[in-house]
């Protein structure tokens, strides 16, 4: 956050915010907490296709599996 804010930058990025810290923003920058398990799930097919294309003879499974503890409902 300090790096962030000296670097004049508008918005920290981040996936695991607590509480209290968003208090350092100090109304000077905007803190994004977008959540880790969102903030990570289009990894897997990014680096799905970074292996496939280095290695094409390297057999690449993703997992269906969804472990996100946080569900959302509308």
């Amino acid at each position: 956050m300090n790096d962030a804010k000296r670097s004049g930058a508008d918005i920290f990025i981040t996936a695991d915010y607590k509480y209290h810290e968003f208090f350092d923003a100090e109304e000077e920058i905007v803190i994004a907490d977008i959540g880790h398990f969102e903030s990570e799930q289009f990894t897997q097919e990014l680096l799905l296709e970074v292996i496939t294309k280095k290695f094409a003879n390297f057999a690449v499974l993703l997992t269906e599996i969804d472990t996100n503890p946080i569900k959302y409902y509308s």
